[in-house]
């Protein structure tokens, strides 16, 4: 099972530009067809897109609501590398390359923003993605919603998270795909620049990071 994880920066080039290229980011990350890809930092606005941009069935989990409730993608489109989520709002969602079962969402933090961890049962694994604001105690509550089978993946905004009874994290690394139950066959690993280089611009100020789990 090949897995992804992606914080794709609301669309956002690095370092940011006025366009925001969220659709070619969707269709880069999904487009040699894994298991499951779970994504972070996306505009609220854009769910409702994500299975026809990735081919891909989708879970999503609302973070924070968009601050205006008609023509927030409009505004936030006279200069994406300005306004971000402000306007848009923020959202985290799971792709699986055929449905899941949605698990629920549950609020994990509050110390910046509201974050939140939401899972899904694809067949006999629970996949959990997560956004988190660097508190151990945040990353504690999402460890604790895992199975016995279980992938965790998502931004931890801490540097290489252990958890007793799973794999060791990705050294010196933010984006973590963390495994219990489950064998490592290959990674986690994070994408070298060049591979989300796209029109010679970089794509998030984060890397995509993978594993291949059985």
């Amino acid at each position: 099972m090949l897995v992804r994880t992606w914080n794709l920066f609301h669309g956002n080039a690095d370092p940011p530009e006025r366009r925001a290229f969220l659709r070619q980011m969707i269709e880069l990350v999904t487009g040699d067809r894994p298991d499951v890809v779970c994504l972070q930092e996306l505009p609220v606005w854009a769910l409702r897109h994500l299975e026809r941009w990735s081919g891909m069935h989708a879970s999503s989990a609302v973070a924070r609501r968009a601050f205006l409730p008609f023509g927030a993608r409009a505004a936030t489109a006279l200069h994406h590398g300005m306004l971000r989520s402000g306007l848009t709002g923020e959202a985290d969602a799971i792709l699986t390359s055929r449905p899941g079962r949605a698990l629920g969402t549950h609020v994990v933090g509050h110390s910046k923003l509201r974050r939140v961890a939401h899972a899904v049962e694809f067949g006999d694994v629970t996949v959990v993605n997560f956004h988190i604001d660097g508190e151990r105690e945040q990353f504690e509550r999402v460890v604790a919603l895992a199975r016995a089978r279980s992938v965790l993946a998502g931004d931890t905004n801490l540097v290489a998270p252990a958890a007793e009874g799973f794999s060791p994290p990705l050294p010196v690394s933010l984006d973590q795909i963390l495994v219990r139950g489950l064998t490592l066959r290959d990674g986690p690993s994070a994408w070298p620049v060049e591979r989300r280089t796209v029109s010679g611009r970089v794509l998030s100020d984060h890397a995509p990071v993978e594993a291949v789990v059985e």
